[in-house]
């Protein structure tokens, strides 16, 4: 049995990271295991490729929950990624980080070490932003963040006017002092590609002689010795290997994986692990409990005037504009899809903003759920406005079916839970009316496509929320850092509850969803676990 110091379980947004810090010192043998194979994949690095991943089972889980009542018993479809680099190598790329009351929150909850002050150094450690850094941004951190200006569509300029005419300040960065207002985002990007966790923390650390990397390595249990977690357990190329861990098994495998792979080793709710025959190590019920996610809504407009439709419909468009991209990292296929937005309050009288704005300059009404194929729009000129309300306040859950590690678990999201949820969904819907209906962009709009102008009542809206509402992909919290093992699964330290050299460290320990895209968070995880981790095997 082959041994190291640290298993990382997962090369993903946290997992990269934490390959990349556990071994620079050369201290420590490390060994890290992807499920997933190479990133070095054309659709993964350039940024507008993620539509060819969305359904590509050799980058991607391909994750479908349970059907969903509030949502007409339709099934939701959860990629994840499944490569080098996770999910951060097939998402939309947006770079956010959340809201300061966000993190406080989090310290609140019985979190020390967790508020925004203790968590903005690792922000800033991990960025690189083409802005240059400040009091909130960073300048020579591996994760490079871009500015997409440069090939911006001019009608988002549009959408901010609309939101102005609307009393929503304009906010250049929506990382900076405060998130409120509507702007334009930007990318985790470099030179037109993308920037994965696999290009910025695990490319530079491949060489070193004391970290291997594993692919195409299935995770299948922890093993104990005890209540002390001493090594893993894989298949990979058919074989069943075993490794040991010295000081520490490290489980960054996402919000659907880890705590999988924790229920799998005997971790988690007791009587569900023993009616799959599971052996019970450690009864923790909050294994896989806690689930949240964003879940959004889009309107379609028909445009008078040219949006990328007009420019990538056509052969000849799709043609130049490829030409273009393969030759000079320009133009609109080096941007991700999503190029302006915002965070705004939906009503009078709230103290922080409630939604995120998303506005895209194509449309696309023939697409699958969730899907934005930027390389196949519609054959008319059309723009999207979407909404998700940032805190849901929803819970669901996710449990294994069998022992098997390759059979996927039940998700269970349970959205629109809540009254509160479905206001707020209502809420997001006739923003983006308003929206519609401000001068500058009511000017451009020739009709509504989706969900169309006949749509006016709540009962109608609702409806109509019901149908087409859908994930945003920003599944969390289902091994809840917090102090309560009655409920929590890891504490502080991110070190799980009753069991010794175990830890998790990724999004899965959000105590709750942040107001945004979850990518930067669960790298700033992975930066401060590893901080963590480094400190508490320090020699003496």
């Amino acid at each position: 049995m082959t041994e190291y110091d640290f298993i990382v379980v997962g090369a993903g947004s946290a997992g990269c990271v934490l390959a990349d810090r556990l071994s620079a010192n050369g201290k420590f043998r490390v060994l890290l295991l992807e499920a997933g194979g190479s990133d070095l994949n054309f659709w993964i690095w350039m940024p507008i490729g993620y539509g060819k991943t969305f359904y590509k089972p050799s980058v991607n889980w391909m994750y479908h929950t349970e059907p969903e009542p509030a949502l007409n018993g339709r099934v939701s479809y959860w990629p994840r990624g499944k490569v080098l680099g996770g999910s951060s190598s097939i998402n939309a790329m947006v770079y956010i980080r959340g809201q300061a009351r966000d993190f406080d929150e989090w310290k609140e909850m019985g979190n020390p070490g967790w508020g925004w002050e203790d968590v903005l150094p690792y922000f800033r450690k991990s960025e690189t932003n083409d802005r240059g850094g400040d009091a909130f941004r960073g300048d020579s951190g591996p994760v490079h963040v871009a500015t997409m200006n440069r090939d911006l569509h001019p009608l988002c300029h549009d959408f901010i006017a609309a939101g102005e005419q609307l009393q929503f300040p304009h906010n250049p960065d929506f990382n900076g002092a405060g998130q409120e207002g509507v702007g334009t985002y930007q990318n985790t990007a470099k030179g037109g590609m993308r920037m994965s966790t696999a290009r910025a923390y695990l490319r530079p650390a491949r060489h070193r002689a004391n970290l291997r990397v594993e692919t195409h390595a299935l995770a299948e249990r922890v093993l104990f010795d005890g209540r002390r977690a001493v090594g893993l357990r894989y298949r990979r190329n058919g074989q069943v290997v075993e490794a040991r861990a010295r000081r520490e098994v490290i489980l960054s495998a996402g919000a659907v994986n880890s705590p999988q792979l924790l229920q799998l080793s005997g971790i988690g709710p007791g009587a569900l692990l023993a009616a799959k025959g599971v052996e019970v190590v450690h009864a923790l019920d909050g294994v896989g409990r806690n689930l949240q996610d964003h879940l959004g809504l889009d309107y379609l407009y028909r445009s008078r005037v040219p949006t990328l439709n007009t420019q990538l419909y056509p052969w000849y468009g799709k043609l130049w504009h490829g030409l273009r991209y393969v030759l000079t990292r320009r133009g609109p296929l080096s941007l991700g899809v999503n190029q302006a937005g915002g965070f705004v309050r939906s009503r009078p009288g709230l103290e922080h903003p409630n939604m995120q704005l998303f506005f895209s300059p194509v449309s696309y009404t023939k697409a699958p759920p969730g899907k934005r194929p930027l390389m196949n729009p519609d054959p008319f000129p059309g723009f999207l406005l979407g909404v998700q309300p940032t805190r849901p306040t929803s819970r669901g859950h996710l449990e294994i079916r069998s022992a098997d590690p390759s059979e996927a678990p039940a998700i269970h999201p349970n959205y629109l839970a809540t009254d509160i949820d479905i206001q707020e969904m209502l809420e997001g819907a006739r923003l983006m009316r308003r929206l519609a209906e401000a001068p500058a962009l009511a000017r451009l709009i020739e009709a509504e496509i989706l969900p169309g102008p006949h749509v006016r009542s709540d009962d109608d809206l609702i409806t109509d929320i019901r149908n087409r509402a859908g994930t945003v992909f920003h599944p969390v919290s289902t091994c809840r850092m917090g102090p309560d093992a009655r409920h929590d699964v890891v504490d502080a330290r991110l070190r799980v509850h009753g069991i010794g050299g175990l830890r998790v460290v990724d999004a899965s320990i959000f105590p709750t969803l942040t107001s945004g895209n979850t990518n930067a968070p669960a790298i700033m995880v992975g930066e401060k676990g590893a901080d963590m981790i480094l400190h508490d095997n320090a020699p003496g």
